[in-house]
């Protein structure tokens, strides 16, 4: 057997693998994306019972197999439980691990990735700003980390110049930052449009959480007001 390794992460999705098992997959600070088999984390006497489910963070040690790694135990210290008892957070979680899972790639550093989501998580539960902003801002700085993101998009003069700050606020302030403003309505909406453009442009694929997101939420837009530069 390899030499055990210990990592930062957390498990962005968990499926049912044989009788007892399930294979996770882990957004980690050293390694990037890793899939691992947790044995017998499916009965109740498990060690891995709790840390083996998504939204779990904190320091997993793993074996490195031929094709995958296996989860040996967990030092869980947050399992963001006020994201998961909340319907609406959980779903918007989920597409988060969603985008997270398909950006991410293995032996890659994941340490920007899994800060941004780690802060995003934290975001949810605050109710301000607005999940939809906050949907927005992740989906933004996702995009920025893979290389993706124009900048030049935030000097475009055919948009508002509130839209234009917002967007030059997302893309250049630390992640502790990012949640830290609201947008009005007509400046979100305009927000929102852009993203979405980039979004189709640049996104190949369909996720389940935000099929789900979009059924349960369609023509709903966040309220709030602009908060000025100093309170931003």
């Amino acid at each position: 057997m390899s030499e055990p390794l210990r990592v930062t992460g957390m498990v962005l999705s968990a499926t049912p693998f044989g009788d007892y098992d399930k294979r996770v997959v882990l957004l980690t600070k050293e390694c990037g994306k890793i899939t691992a088999f947790a044995r017998g984390a499916r009965r109740q006497n498990s060690v891995l019972l709790a840390a083996a489910n998504p939204f779990a963070f904190g320091a997993f040690v793993v074996y490195e197999g031929r094709s995958a790694y296996t989860l040996a135990r967990a030092e869980i210290s947050n399992y963001f439980t006020e994201v998961r008892e909340d319907f609406e957070a959980a779903c918007y979680g989920c597409y988060f691990m969603e985008v997270a899972e398909y950006y991410s790639r293995e032996n890659l550093d994941g340490s920007e990735m899994l800060n941004l989501l780690y802060a995003t998580l934290r975001a949810l539960p605050k109710k301000q700003p607005d999940n939809e902003l906050i949907r927005c801002i992740f989906e933004m700085r996702a995009m920025v980390l893979n290389g993706e993101y124009p900048y030049e998009t935030a000097n475009d003069a055919s948009l508002q110049e509130a839209t234009r700050y917002a967007l030059a606020f997302v893309l250049g302030e630390p992640v502790g930052k990012l949640y830290s403003f609201t947008l009005t309505p007509e400046v979100f909406a305009e927000f929102r449009s852009v993203q979405d453009h980039f979004n189709r442009v640049h996104i190949d694929r369909k996720f389940k959480s935000l099929a789900i997101l979009e059924s349960m939420y369609a023509g709903l837009r966040p309220e709030g007001s602009l908060q000025t530069p100093e309170n931003v």
